[in-house]
């Protein structure tokens, strides 16, 4: 049997979770779908936006999927 350490030693991540509250499951499966699409994963795209969104030298907003529209509200 597992002690407890062992168990969350099973469950840890190598690198700090953050969490994107408030996001529809509907959003949550399209980003998953339009990532695996483009060959990449929500974690990345996120990553690129951030670097984008607060003006990192070089950063550039993720390219969508092939095939993806632009869409305008």
């Amino acid at each position: 049997m597992a002690t407890d350490e062992e168990r969350r030693a099973q469950h840890r991540h190598k690198h700090k979770q953050r969490v994107i509250r408030g996001a529809p499951d509907a959003l949550w499966d399209d980003l998953d779908a339009a990532t695996k699409t483009a060959g990449t994963d929500r974690s990345a795209v996120t990553r690129e936006f951030w670097e984008w969104y607060v003006g990192r030298p070089g950063a550039d907003l993720p390219k969508r999927p092939a095939g993806s529209e632009e869409k305008t509200g």
